[in-house]
């Protein structure tokens, strides 16, 4: 993977940058770079059709491959494999002061996957709304955590990740 990341573009192999964690304390959240270097990086989400994503990137990220790094975070204990998904420390800021609850978000670690993400509430937040249905998926996973609906997540993703595996072939 590195060395693929290597030829396409120059860069360094990871992207890392800084989000919120638990507590709200920040941290820096590793991710497969899958896009040229910019300057937008840290304050512009990646939307459809983002001319800074790569041809490797694309792939990478339609099958999450760019998210595998993040297992270093949980090995760092920064995250876990599920919970709420981090956000960039300016996303944090916007929409604590929109969203009630949002902080509540903060109370455990932040996951790879989550049931935010299984339930579709992924990418590009454009309208607050989309925002809003995430954080009430984080907040309900957070009251009714238990082992039992970690494992139903993370079979979830990996279907998920399968099923567009094998669109993408």
């Amino acid at each position: 993977m590195a060395l693929l990341i290597k030829l396409e573009s120059k860069g360094p192999v990871f992207f890392k940058q800084l989000r919120t964690g638990q507590g709200g304390h920040p941290f820096y959240c590793l991710k497969f770079r899958s896009m040229t270097l910019n300057s937008e990086a840290d304050s512009q989400q990646a939307r459809k059709g983002d001319n800074r994503i790569t041809k490797l990137g694309a792939f990478l990220r339609q099958t999450s491959l760019d998210e595998l790094p993040q297992f270093i975070n949980v090995l760092r204990g920064e995250m876990s494999i599920v919970g709420p998904r981090p956000h960039m420390l300016h996303h944090t800021a916007e929409y604590s002061q929109a969203i009630p609850h949002f902080m509540d978000r903060l109370q455990i670690l932040p996951g790879i996957t989550g049931l935010a993400q299984i339930s579709g509430y992924r990418g590009e937040t454009k309208e607050v709304t989309a925002m809003e249905n995430r954080v009430n998926a984080d907040i309900h996973y957070i009251n009714n955590r238990s082992a039992q609906m970690d494992l139903k997540i993370i079979a979830l993703t990996v279907a998920q990740v399968i099923k567009k595996d094998c669109s993408v072939f």
